[in-house]
């Protein structure tokens, strides 16, 4: 019988783009939990069949050609819930933005998320990404507790700190790197989170997304804005994590790479 676990978070930017990718990736890789973002798929459409064939239960809350999330896990879901607000924000489509959805399997609640890009600091869009942030603090504050076994995963579009941009110079006061966001994420993490790839991994360098334009890959001027944090009782389980960029430099990869933690079961 195992004796841990492995929890993954990706934007894979279109499931249906993305598909024989991710079922190679997980057919080869066998990870427990997965949790996706930009699907870009409506729920009727979601292909449930090709990861029950592997194993997998799933749960998805997604809408057609943008955000969209969804959890895979090789154990039942429960508590299955998807949505931030009793009211959540409304797209320029007219649909609710699919963003958040939470599960409980392997004895640990596991939260997936999608914060929205922001577009600029100028943008009427960055204020709603740091509304959406202010939102997923009190949503964390009313649902949930720092002591409970937790896992805060996805795409946060947001680098944390200096050595999580390929420049600082370059990155100084932009989307993913703007002071404000930076306030808004820590206040988040001071709930009570670890950032699991820096438990392990302390260097410079380390980068989670690379623009397709100018060579980004290539040259390695990346962001590490995808992320696993964890409560401190399942950080405390924590064994390794790391980012599989491997996987995008992969023919017709996503833009972001799997980021992947392990931890010790508790049964």
């Amino acid at each position: 019988m195992a004796s841990s676990f492995t929890l993954v978070t990706w934007n894979v930017n279109g499931l249906r783009a993305r598909r024989e990718r991710l079922l190679g990736w997980l057919t080869a890789r066998r990870p427990d939990i997965v949790c996706l973002q930009e699907t870009k798929i409506p729920d009727d459409l979601f292909p449930v069949e090709d990861f029950t064939a592997l194993g997998y239960h799933c749960a998805f809350s997604g809408q057609k050609g943008f955000n969209g999330v969804a959890v895979i896990s090789r154990r039942p879901l429960e508590n299955v819930s998807a949505g931030l607000w009793d009211a959540p924000p409304v797209s320029a489509a007219g649909d609710a933005e699919k963003r958040l959805m939470a599960v409980t399997t392997f004895g640990i609640r596991v939260v997936c998320v999608y914060v929205p890009n922001g577009e600029s600091p100028d943008s009427p869009k960055f204020s709603a990404k740091l509304a959406f942030l202010a939102g997923l603090k009190d949503w964390l504050v009313r649902h949930h507790r720092p002591g409970e076994p937790l896992a805060l995963c996805g795409d946060l579009n947001i680098a944390p700190q200096p050595r999580d941009v390929y420049s600082v110079e370059a990155m100084e006061g932009q989307i993913g790197f703007h002071p404000q966001e930076h306030a808004a994420l820590e206040a988040i993490r001071t709930w009570g989170f670890v950032d699991m790839v820096r438990a392990f991994n302390p260097q410079g360098g380390l980068y989670s997304w690379w623009d397709y334009r100018g060579g980004g890959l290539a040259r390695n001027l990346g962001l590490r804005i995808d992320h696993i944090w964890a409560t401190m009782p399942l950080a405390a389980r924590g064994m390794e994590s790391w980012i599989d960029k491997t996987e995008r430099e992969a023919e017709k990869p996503s833009d972001h790479a799997p980021v992947v933690g392990r931890f010790s079961l508790l049964d």
